[in-house]
């Protein structure tokens, strides 16, 4: 199965609030967000970002430059139909971040379900290729992974958990590291998932 067959299947296999990664307000990524430079007028893309609420508090925080790219067609109908006509104040992109060319360059880059599933180089190369060619100079990088105390695997895939020292590696030069915080995330079946946040300056 590939990686697009695999997170349709696994959008379709129950509801959106049902999925381990599922947070009713995701406050972390929130938090992160506002805390960088970026103006309500900036553009924001969330990568990988599914049918995450996180589209939803940043409309109504009023940032009107937003942009969810996702793998899954399935995921993407979820928030679309969620979100009502609200949808249509949003750019939506079904398309695998690792071929993503993108067309324009944005302020904030949120990544919270995509990167600790790059378990081989060569991807983790491509992806930040693309985030290199995507972020405007002074633009901000908000990324979440497993911690080094988090789980091996998601939704029957492995998984390469990071901390700041590992991250600051892959990211290379141009990343600084602003600030960077821990979550210990609650599935709906209950089960604990330690997560670490971070936001990177770029440029």
């Amino acid at each position: 199965m590939n990686t697009r067959d695999h997170w349709e299947a696994a959008y379709s296999a129950r509801p959106a609030n049902e999925q381990s990664w599922f947070q009713e307000k995701p406050k972390q990524s929130l938090s992160l967000i506002r805390r960088t430079d970026a103006k309500t007028t900036s553009p924001v893309i969330d990568v990988g970002g599914g049918a995450s609420s996180l589209v939803d508090f940043l409309l109504q925080d009023g940032y009107q430059d937003l942009s969810v790219l996702d793998i899954s067609a399935t995921a993407i109908r979820a928030a679309r139909q969620r979100l009502g006509d609200r949808a249509a104040h949003v750019h939506w992109m079904q398309q695998d971040v690792l071929t993503f060319v993108p067309l324009r360059q944005y302020a904030v880059w949120h990544d919270r379900a995509v990167f600790h599933f790059l378990t081989d180089e060569q991807d983790q190369r491509l992806y930040t290729d693309v985030l290199r060619s995507a972020l405007q100079a002074g633009g901000s990088l908000v990324i979440a992974t497993f911690a080094p105390d988090g789980p091996a695997k998601c939704s029957g895939l492995a998984v390469m958990r990071h901390d700041a020292a590992s991250l600051e590696r892959v990211l290379g030069d141009g990343f600084q590291l602003q600030e960077q915080a821990t979550e210990d995330h609650r599935t709906p079946a209950g089960r604990v998932q330690r997560f670490g946040y971070y936001r990177f300056s770029f440029g």
